[in-house]
């Protein structure tokens, strides 16, 4: 027998593919005891079915929207307009009509509704649909709430609902429509309570609007609200706003706005004492759904009555740091320039290759500070640091300290040793000596631990290949983060910032290093650029083989080639390429990331690109005009310097800096060229015993590893069993995730923490971020957000979310660089400096402020950019 109706009290969280989102929390919050929630009942969604049933020509209308991209907007404003009226035209059978019509007369069939629209994809943890659907305020009489269901079944295809669900990927014809009738609360103020702080995501405030009348005209955005805040039981900051206009009901039905009393406008909405009761009535809500909640509430009488809660679906998780302490999280991907969502599997294993030193939240990895940032020496150590590489990430860290009382100081610091000051130990500043031989022998071991791992690896299976892989990433681990690796990149940013700060002290000159930097040897990461263009010599002399690239469509291509003349040739310069560099990709820390080797076709569209802007011998010349560019402006800068009092030893100290810098920056780059090495290496053993587990039916497919972490992985290899939920589970997990904007830095109450970014001197209009490359430049903007998206022209200037080693060979085609994620030692601030290319990073939401196409100016040196056309 169907279901039409369902009353609240029958109604909780499990029900909401019966009365949707809206229906099912509501049924869930009359269940607290305490929590009053107007009586009422839900037309289900097996109501909703049956009139989709009744009308046969909807099936044709919803194939047609599901072939409509988001950006149709005419095709999605006729579809849902069509649909909404067959709905709304739709007679409601006899014995649906007479479900509906005894549970108005059970609550009462003469009073006054609120009938509110409850889809099934609404008010869901990563989704919450709020404001997409209809909702009806005093509706009075049952042929009205008959017919103010049909307008909430319809408003299921209004064009902000169709839009809304493209966007997200929902299936229209999966999405069924609830109703909720509910007794109307009259209500003398109203509004909403968000148990985390919707601006800085902090979970211990919670803010509350209030506005008067029904609030309908606070979401309409026809009226302001008082602001409230409130921490630990006290209100922490009001904001009283000028309210003019209230929703108030009709005794005829219905809702108008009317002008509130003008000696009433600027009066305070609640006091003091209903705010508490508001705040601690979210916090019982909160405590009960296990979630930060945004919940509307009615005051009626000094009574709160509560109509709404639904999660909050902005916040970014927190890491868990495993105790109730006080913690700082900083975002690691920002650092490795990758902040996209990671993968179970990629997860782990750079956790592992940490030594355990990160923690996961959101698909993404943290490190946490707080012992550091607790110490004296330490924490002026690592602000040190960061005032010169990321000055965003050290304010960020600043504002939290400057608090007082979030981090509780240690007066002592235990990593320090006696006689180190304020310096503090190994990774922060290790000592090197001035022998650029030593990068040599540290590239030279490098390459023949990979050797080995290839040649031993391939004997290695089943739970042997997971001991296998732990051992070998301990001992990369030891290699990457020992003290003569770590030592020979600090060596080249100490270098890089002594002269820095010297030649401004000195000479009056900003960013120097910048120009020295270019061209220098042992830089993988640019050689990699460079050796595209290589790539494109061998191939430019065969029209044959261009006219083929143009057209290619899959990862197949390098088989059809050797039938075309100089595809022979063409072939073997790629393949030499992926040889070498075919273990990297966008977001490559991630080990589930498919790798050029895998995707070769990635490559294309940049070798075609080389090709049309480059003449043959530019990757040798590029290189030759860096070197010399950078040789010029050392002897010009040591020449100016003899000129000063003790001139001699000015010289002296920076021509000895000039060459460390030199000798020694470019294997900044060098640690993780190895490590994605080793992670390719692993990738193909793993996906070995991938296949061997989908042989014995334990997996569907080879990538459902992906989703396990290293260890299940190896447990699954171990047992041959896995529960099948797991991977369905963990890929709607990281769905979610992909949807989330990290935070730099992060704190365990949830607050995000920004740097600053606030500069006096700079022109109107100007959007502000980190100089890391010198030089001022101007061109033609070009808005990435996707390297397969490159269809660069010669003296473009590339603005994008981030550039990780993947990117580099766009840097050839570039003459500048500007991202929203960065720092000064940072891949992408690394390579531009290597290359010459003024770049400024840091520069919040660039890809939305700055239009494909426009005219900008890069002001390398200043650390800014101008919008010029």
């Amino acid at each position: 027998m169907r279901t039409y109706v369902l009353a609240l009290q029958e109604v909780d969280r499990t029900k909401a593919n019966v009365v949707g989102g809206k229906g099912a929390n509501l049924g869930e919050l009359s269940r607290i005891e305490g929590i009053r929630v107007p009586a009422g009942f839900c037309v289900t969604t097996e109501a909703f079915q049956r009139i989709m049933g009744e009308a046969p020509s909807i099936g044709g209308l919803l194939d047609r929207l599901s072939s409509l991209a988001a950006e149709d907007r005419d095709g999605i404003r006729e579809l849902s307009a069509e649909l909404r009226r067959i709905i709304e035209g739709t007679a409601i059978p006899e014995d649906l009509r007479e479900a509906l019509t005894q549970a108005l007369s059970t609550l009462g069939a003469g009073d006054a509704y609120a009938v509110r629209s409850s889809a099934t994809a609404e008010d869901l943890p990563g989704a919450s649909f709020a404001g997409q659907q209809d909702t009806y305020l005093n509706v009075v009489g049952t042929q009205a709430i008959l017919q103010h269901v049909r307008r909430c079944w319809a408003s299921l295809f209004t064009e902000r609902a169709v839009t809304y669900r493209i966007q997200r990927g929902f299936d229209h014809r999966k999405v069924r429509m609830a109703v909720v009738v509910q007794k109307m609360v009259f209500a003398q103020a109203a509004g909403i309570v968000f148990t985390a702080d919707p601006v800085t995501s902090n979970r211990k405030v919670s803010s509350i609007e209030a506005g008067f009348g029904l609030g309908e005209a606070l979401v309409a955005g026809l009226a302001s609200a008082d602001r409230y805040k409130v921490r630990n039981g006290q209100v922490i900051e009001k904001a009283i706003a000028r309210k003019t206009l209230a929703t108030r009901a009709l005794e005829e039905g219905g809702t108008e706005e009317r002008a509130i009393e003008p000696e009433r406008q600027d009066g305070q909405v609640l006091t003091d004492a209903q705010i508490l009761r508001i705040e601690r009535l979210g916090r019982q809500i909160e405590a009960h759904f296990g979630h930060p909640q945004d919940i509307e509430w009615c005051l009626v009488e000094e009574e709160l009555h509560i109509v709404q809660s639904r999660p909050i679906t902005t916040l970014y998780p927190i890491p868990e740091a495993g105790d109730r302490g006080n913690h700082v999280y900083i975002s690691v991907g920002h650092q490795q320039m990758m902040t996209d969502a990671m993968k179970p599997l990629g997860l782990s294993l750079f956790q592992l290759t940490s030594g355990g030193r990160m923690l996961a939240a959101g698909g993404r990895l943290f490190v946490d500070p707080t012992k550091q940032l607790a110490a004296p020496a330490s924490r002026d150590a690592l602000l040190g640091l960061l005032g010169r590489s990321h000055p965003p990430l050290r304010d960020a860290l600043s504002a939290i300290l400057s608090r007082g009382d979030f981090i509780e100081p240690s007066p002592d610091d235990p990593a320090a040793s006696p006689g180190q000051g304020k310096q503090a130990p190994g990774r922060f500043d290790a000592p090197v000596e001035d022998d650029p031989a030593i990068v040599a022998e540290l590239i030279e071991r490098t390459q023949a631990a990979l050797t080995e791992l290839k040649r031993d690896i391939r004997t290695r299976t089943g739970t042997a290949l997971f001991d296998f892989i732990r051992e070998d990433i301990q001992a990369l681990s030891k290699s990457m983060f020992g003290p003569r690796s770590m030592g020979a990149i600090m060596a080249g940013m100490n270098a890089s910032s002594w002269i820095n700060e010297k030649m401004l002290a000195w000479l009056g000159e900003k960013s120097v290093a910048d120009t020295l930097s270019q061209s220098v040897s042992n830089n993988i990461t640019s050689e990699m650029g460079l050796a595209l263009l290589d790539v494109a010599d061998v191939i430019r002399p065969y029209p044959d083989v261009v006219a083929h690239l143009q057209n290619v469509k899959h990862d197949g291509f390098l088989e059809e080639l050797a039938a075309l003349d100089g595809g022979k040739e063409a072939r073997d310069a790629i393949q030499a390429y992926l040889d070498r560099y075919g273990m990297r990709c966008v977001g490559e820390i991630d080990i589930t990331r498919a790798r050029w080797s895998e995707k070769p076709a990635t490559l294309v569209p940049l070798i075609l690109s080389n090709i049309k802007n480059f003449e043959p011998g530019a990757g040798e010349r590029r290189f030759e005009q860096g070197r010399q560019e950078a040789s010029r402006r050392a002897r010009a800068l040591l020449d100016r310097l003899r000129q000063l009092p003790d001139g001699e030893q000015k010289a002296s100290e920076a021509q000895r800096m000039i060459d460390r810098l030199r000798g020694f920056i470019g294997y900044r780059e060098y640690p993780k060229y190895g490590l994605v090495n080793r992670y390719f290496i692993y990738k193909q053993a793993l996906l070995q015993e991938a296949e061997r587990l989908v042989q014995a039916g334990v997996i569907h497919d080879a990538k459902d590893i992906y989703y396990l972490t290293f260890d299940e992985l190896r447990e699954v290899v171990r047992t041959h069993r896995l529960d099948d939920r797991i991977v369905g589970q963990r890929r709607a997990e990281h769905e979610l995730n992909k949807k989330l904007s990290p935070p730099l830095v992060i704190t365990s109450d949830g607050e995000i923490v920004a740097g600053a970014h606030k500069r006096a001197d700079l022109p109107a209009g100007a959007l502000v971020g980190l100089a890391v490359s010198s030089g001022v430049v101007e061109g033609r903007a070009r808005v990435l957000v996707d390297m397969a998206d490159a269809a660069l022209e010669a003296g473009d200037i590339l603005v994008t979310t981030f550039t990780d080693p993947s990117w580099t060979p766009l840097f050839v085609s570039i003459k500048g660089l500007v991202t929203e994620v960065g720092g000064l030692m940072t891949h992408g601030a690394v390579i531009a400096r290597e290359y010459g290319l003024p770049a400024v990073v840091g520069v919040d939401n660039a890809t939305r402020r700055i239009r494909d196409g426009q005219r900008i100016r890069v002001h390398g040196t200043d650390g800014y950019v101008e919008i010029l056309t």
